[in-house]
């Protein structure tokens, strides 16, 4: 039977975390990194672009004055 070998703990807010062997932990500067890396956010919800060109419910519309075709009755 082989040893079991002992992970290493530090402490945090919610309790004490095992650290794997080579494995980095993730630090509050590559967080801050990685949001730095995001692409921005708008700070308020920005209107969908809905006419002209780009209104994809115009494409669904019929015209007023469509003849329909006979039913078969």
């Amino acid at each position: 039977m082989t040893p079991v070998e002992e992970f290493a703990v530090e402490p945090t807010e919610i309790g004490f975390q095992s650290l794997i062997p080579e494995v980095t932990p993730i630090t509050p500067a590559d967080r801050l990194a990685l949001r730095a890396e995001a692409p921005l956010r708008p700070k308020k919800l920005q209107r969908p672009c809905d006419f002209g060109l780009f209104d994809l419910a115009a494409r669904d519309q019929l015209d007023l004055f469509t003849k329909l075709p006979p039913t078969g009755g």
